[in-house]
């Protein structure tokens, strides 16, 4: 011990730590008391730190904290994410010698308690008055050594005035009278009792700006935790196993699911609706409508009654949430009606600081405002001006409007507090459709989603399909979702049916995305998850929905996947029915090719395109893809490999490949890679054969030389040569280079639609050719010349050999050296862009 204290002192504070758990009433919205939670051993730690991976349990947090070169914590969470629990089993842990043994003293206070009264009083006084047990020389020792006691301070959000030191006369000595916004404030500030250590809990204040110490965000429970939470609620297994699951698929993906609190809510719920064998809700307006129908039978009132206190209840939800008051003065609690229900209130309110009353769950403070909007008509107006009214307050109110709108979840209720007023839902309905009309419309991203979420709170599919019409939403897309939005997205796919896309972008893939999402991705022709991170635990989820749905291309571009997550997705992809498969840019390498094969290679496998852009495979990889194309059972024929890190040694793998029989390619992309003169020339001897199938070939900027121009030129003009789309942009061979491809073009045989030449160095010498090209072709439709050096003595000939061709569509001069003295020539022909 840091003192020289006798055994009885330390024995009897040490006692006097357990003193401040003996709270033991638990409330179905207020939660499980601390008291009752730890006294029943089955506490369950929840998690702290950063939203990412730096996380640990909130106990390890503070204890590092307190441990630290501060020596002080401030701990920060939501409503009932577990903060005053795991102060009070930290300070049982020390009374029973099992943790911060450093500390001789650690005394407990609630901030409210130094803002109650006008007098003033010394910190010795303050300590005497709260925890008794002290030794006579109490002051002299710790004076002498502070640095053994802790003060743990809970409620920073509940105090009512300012921790800022400037506002306040601080003072050090221990014995002196102070006002209790001084003595905090001194001693937060290590004015008095300098040394000690201190840690804070509160929610989300402004007051947190002026402390010292270590933030601990309180994250609270993650799954595995909340799945632990039902297994100590529940003594029967199944029932925990069935109760968790259930609540992880209706309501898992709710940020508040995290809380203790609402956890604590949901179980004891379940636990009435299982023993009752009722079913359990679907959304969250219906656990709070079963929540509410429980605590109404609960109290034994008549219809009147309840009536009466649930309409009192939304009159004080209404007051807070107008004025974003977290509490509402007794005085006018009463004056709200609930004066006659003096038994009832402590179910659904709890005192804030000595002269207010706040709800014990903030979601339920916005079901009654919604409970009686649809109970009382003549108190509330229409549907828009009751929730404009209240949106500085409220965050749930229009969904749980939405909910109660239809009879499925109001029933029950009506049952016991009457009939919901038939005027009031059929405005919420009117209102409904037209926002959401025109939040389709216009495409505001945020009511967009809102829409989505009002639908998924209805659960009413017809009123889905009259909302989402084909024309108004043929497709789906969507970026950065959260669970709650892709739940309430999932929703509406599903009661639409079979559609042709899925689009979300820059979202978080998690294991749990992909278990809401599943049905939609099932569900999609075409999926897309571009410039997504997606965890390595969603895709055998990914690929099960693909392999079992109607989709037929997937795009996973920009999503960083990585050889070891490819893996994962191609274990799962072998038997499915994808005809597309795009992987650009997601950081793939060689060793990634393997897996790919066994895809290209199965038995069932129909896949067609293949994007690889932007991933460093290499030859090694390429040459594994290239084995896979001599398999008959490859159906291969687009492969994308631009910017691969591919070089010449690849190509006498791929020219092998190019005059196999069982070559399916017709389309080949193998720009931004240095293949140089040799290995195209390997190339160009496989596009000879007779029967080879490629009709798109890219090659820009492959490092060409004039020598694979006139070959590619002899390609072209073979009389089997299926090309008709050749990209040769970027290799500077000059007009001497170019103009075996003008004889190409020129000659009966050629089947070119469209030829990209930009940036190959071109001048006014290569117009001549270029014309007599034009005017011997008759299938060519694109050609490309933008940044090449043309000048205004090459555009008269261009332009009357473009005005005679009218199987031209577009011919392309950005960025020559034209001036603006030919562009009134230039605007004569409707197909020149320059």
């Amino acid at each position: 011990m840091c003192f020289d204290l006798s055994c009885d002192i330390q024995i009897k504070q040490r006692e006097r730590a357990f003193l401040v758990l003996s709270d033991n009433t638990s409330t179905i919205l207020g939660g499980q008391s601390p008291g009752s939670v730890i006294n029943s051993r089955k506490y369950v730690p929840v998690t702290a730190g950063a939203r990412g991976d730096d996380q640990r349990s909130l106990d390890d947090a503070i204890r590092a904290a307190l441990c630290g070169e501060t020596r002080a914590a401030v701990v920060v969470g939501s409503e009932g994410s577990g903060k005053t629990t795991a102060l009070r089993k930290l300070v049982a842990d020390w009374a029973k010698g099992e943790c911060l043994q450093n500390f001789s003293y650690v005394f407990n206070f609630q901030f409210r308690e130094f803002g109650s009264s006008a007098d003033e009083l010394s910190l010795e006084t303050l300590i005497h008055q709260g925890h008794h047990q002290t030794p006579p020389d109490f002051t002299r020792l710790v004076t002498e050594k502070p640095d053994g006691v802790l003060f743990v301070f809970d409620g920073l959000d509940e105090y009512k005035h300012s921790l800022d030191p400037s506002v306040h006369s601080l003072t050090s000595d221990l014995t002196r009278p102070a006002s209790g916004s001084s003595l905090l404030a001194s001693l937060l500030h290590g004015s008095l009792l300098k040394g000690a250590a201190f840690l804070v809990a509160t929610r989300p204040t402004d007051n947190v700006r002026f402390l010292r110490g270590a933030r601990v965000e309180v994250l609270g429970f993650r799954k595995p935790q909340r799945e632990a939470y039902f297994n100590n609620f529940f003594t029967d297994s199944v029932a925990a196993n069935r109760a968790f699951l259930h609540m992880e698929r209706t309501l898992g993906f709710y940020e508040f699911c995290a809380s203790p609190r609402f956890c604590w809510t949901v179980c004891s719920v379940y636990k009435w609706l299982l023993d009752s064998d009722a079913k359990l809700p679907e959304t969250l307006s219906q656990l709070f409508a079963d929540t509410l129908v429980h605590l109404i039978q609960t109290l034994s009132l008549n219809k009147a009654c309840s009536r009466g206190l649930v309409l009192a209840l939304g009159r004080v939800a209404s007051h807070c949430l107008r004025g974003q008051h977290p509490s509402c003065p007794k005085h006018a609690v009463d004056a709200f009606g609930l004066q006659q229900f003096p038994t009832s209130v402590d179910s659904f309110l709890r005192e804030h600081g000595e002269e207010e009353l706040s709800f014990r769950s903030h979601l339920m403070r916005e079901f009654v405002l919604a409970v009686a909007f649809f109970l009382d008509a003549s108190a509330y107006e229409d549907a828009e001006k009751t929730l404009n009214d209240h949106k500085a307050g409220a965050k749930m109110l229009d969904l749980f409007m939405s909910g109660l709108s239809e009879p499925a979840q109001y029933r029950s209720l009506e049952d016991l507090l009457g009939t919901f007023s038939s005027g009031q839902i059929k405005a919420f309905k009117s209102w409904f459709r037209g926002r959401s009309e025109k939040a389709l419309k216009d495409y505001n991203r945020s009511e967009h989603y809102r829409c989505f979420h009002l639908l998924h709170q209805a659960q009413n599919e017809s009123l889905v399909k009259e909302i989402l019409t084909p024309p108004a939403h043929p497709s789906i897309f969507h970026e950065n979702l959260s669970l709650q939005d892709c739940a309430a997205l999932n929703f509406v796919i599903t009661c639409l049916g079979e559609r042709e896309k899925l689009s979300v972008s820059r979202t978080t893939i998690s294991r749990e995305t992909m278990e809401i999402l599943a049905p939609s991705v099932s569900l999609s022709h075409t999926v897309i998850l571009s410039h997504c991170c997606i965890h390595k635990e969603a895709l055998p989820l990914l690929a099960s929905a693909v392999s079992t749905g109607v989709a037929r291309d997937l795009d996973l571009s920009h999503s960083s996947i990585g050889d070891e997550k490819l893996q994962i997705l191609c274990a799962g992809l072998r038997e499915s029915k994808l005809h597309s498969l795009n992987l650009s840019v997601c950081g793939l390498t060689a060793a990634c090719c393997g897996d790919l094969v066994s895809v290209l290679t199965s038995e069932t496998s129909q896949l067609r395109n293949l994007q690889m852009m932007f991933n460093e495979i290499g030859d090694r990889g390429f040459t594994k893809l290239c084995e896979a194309m001599h398999s008959p059972n490859c159906r291969l024929q687009e492969l994308q490999l631009f910017d691969s890190g591919l070089t010449g040694a690849c190509c006498s793998d791929l020219k092998e490949v190019v005059m196999s029989e069982h070559c399916t390619l017709s389309e080949l992309e193998l720009s931004l890679n240095e293949l140089g003169q040799e290995g195209a020339l390997l190339l160009c001897q496989g596009l000879k054969r007779p029967s080879c199938p490629i009709e798109t070939l890219g090659l820009t900027r492959c490092g060409l030389t004039p020598a694979v121009f006139e070959e590619l030129a002899s390609v072209l003009k073979n009389g089997t040569c299926r090309i008709k789309s050749l990209h040769l942009a970027i290799n500077k061979v000059g007009d001497q280079g170019v103009k075996p491809l003008w004889d190409a073009v020129a000659h009966p045989s050629c089947l070119l639609e469209e030829l990209n030449v930009e940036m190959t160095k071109l001048t006014d010498a290569c117009v001549e050719d270029l014309c007599a090209a034009l005017r011997a072709n008759n299938t060519l439709r694109f050609l490309e010349l933008r940044n090449n050096s043309l000048t205004d003595a090459a555009v008269p000939a261009i332009v009357q050999v473009m005005k005679e061709k009218h199987n031209m569509e577009e011919l392309n001069l950005k960025y020559n050296n034209f001036s603006e003295d030919v562009f009134e020539m230039l605007e004569e022909c409707h197909n020149i862009r320059y």
